[in-house]
């Protein structure tokens, strides 16, 4: 076999078998398969897809030629959550310290940001001294002694995924379902997960704009996750407005200890109990509504809080020094009225002028900089409410821009939901 003919193969629409990409997998990691030739199979996987014996495929080549990370000394379940990310998404912050103090092992891989979406590891890395570089035994280690260690992952873990995202971030090749699925699941399942909870995220804010498109990447990872024996559930959650009220780094730190001391935005504060409340059912395997009672009740009584806490002192973190950037400016409203939306894209697109997030790889971020949003969906303004707080720099933000991602309406709105659905229950 050879590359051009399996090119062709794809561009026809027809099913490659485990042979053929595992030849294109090993031959693309060794060199011998150039990143044009690459690009352009995965162009014509972007078009014509990938079935779903192609895609198990995939996953379980990209698998074998992942670096094996063994968590057998972590003892009972291990449960993970992914979400595939949106604004002002500090969920796992919340979620692994509530989750880890109901009795359950979180053992979570986690990653940076780039674009306009943050990532876990650098909002982490906002506290001072947090250490995000746990080797394997130390992670091991920390999940047996307090139940919860959030590192970034091993830069081998699958490194032809990591090869391949690269070539196709460059090619207009994101955005194919079967190659999301199997970038994200082979990642799961290399880190040793028994169950795991998935967040799609889908919306002006998210990478997946429509629920359609949402519902096929949620459902494909089930069917990966199933066909691995890792029970996976899968829940599709609005990102058309930004999740809670803080976007950037530092003060999404503090809006997460303002949630595990059950203060703070209420819609963020109770995603995060419904996340929760899945993954602890999941790991328990008792009801969802026994869960939810558990998760509220550590929730109330500060051992969610305190479970952070441990967190971040085993990880060699100081929650005395986490800075926002001196400079602020105030945004008020111009007009009465009730707010429809708020466009999470908009917003986090001046919160990255700001340097809250990265345009390429290498980019130094500014953790202090971002965005606190005073109103939400629905709330009532008039004319001079605050609408949002900017910290940072303003010189570098075009003041029209955040007008324009408010739509304040004169009829009453009602609040949108924040979860359309949950698959695999």
């Amino acid at each position: 076999m050879n590359v051009i003919e399996l090119i062709d193969k794809k561009r026809l629409a027809k099913e490659l078998s485990y042979d053929e990409i595992k030849y294109l997998i090993i031959n693309y990691l060794n060199g011998e398969i150039k990143d044009y030739q690459m690009s352009s199979l995965l162009m014509a996987i972007c078009i014509n897809g990938m079935t779903e014996k192609e895609t198990f495929y995939l996953t379980e080549i990209m698998l074998e030629n992942s670096e094996k990370i063994d968590f057998s000394n972590i003892e009972g379940i291990k449960v993970d959550k992914h979400s595939t990310g949106g604004v002002g998404d500090k969920t796992t912050l919340i979620v692994a310290p509530i989750v880890s103090s109901c009795g359950v092992k979180v053992a979570k891989m986690s990653g940076r940001g780039l674009g306009f979406t943050g990532g876990t590891i650098d909002k982490l890395e906002s506290i001072k001294g947090f250490n995000t570089n746990l080797s394997i035994e130390e992670f091991s280690n920390q999940v047996n002694a307090i139940g919860v260690a959030i590192s970034s992952a091993t830069l081998n873990l699958v490194p032809v995924d990591k090869k391949l995202y690269e070539l196709r971030d460059v090619t207009g090749t994101v955005s194919s379902i079967p190659l999301i699925a199997a970038s994200i699941m082979s990642k799961k399942i290399a880190t040793g997960a028994d169950k795991i909870l998935l967040d799609v995220k889908v919306g002006k804010g998210a990478f997946i704009k429509t629920k359609e498109e949402a519902f096929d990447l949620a459902n494909m990872m089930i069917k990966i996750g199933n066909h691995f024996n890792k029970e996976t559930v899968a829940i599709l959650s609005n990102m058309d407005f930004p999740l809670g009220n803080n976007i950037g780094n530092s003060l999404e730190v503090i809006e997460a200890i303002e949630v595990l001391n059950n203060k703070g935005n209420n819609d963020l504060r109770e995603f995060c109990l419904d996340i929760s409340s899945y993954m602890v059912s999941l790991a328990k395997e008792i009801t969802l509504e026994e869960a939810k009672k558990i998760v509220e009740e550590n929730l109330n009584n500060g051992k969610a809080y305190q479970k952070f806490r441990e967190l971040v002192r085993y990880q060699k973190g100081n929650l005395q020094d986490i800075e926002v950037h001196k400079k602020t400016i105030v945004i008020k409203s111009l007009n009465e009225g009730y707010i429809k939306e708020i466009d999470a894209y908009s917003l986090a697109n001046i919160a990255l002028e700001l340097g809250a997030g990265r345009k390429h790889k290498n980019d130094l971020i500014d953790y202090s900089v971002g965005i606190c949003l005073k109103k939400t969906i629905g709330s009532f303004v008039k004319k001079g409410d605050v609408l949002l707080k900017i910290y940072g720099d303003s010189d570098k933000i075009v003041i029209d821009k955040i007008y324009k991602a408010f739509n304040i309406v004169d009829e009453e709105v009602d609040k949108p939901s924040l979860i359309y659905t949950v698959i695999g229950i």
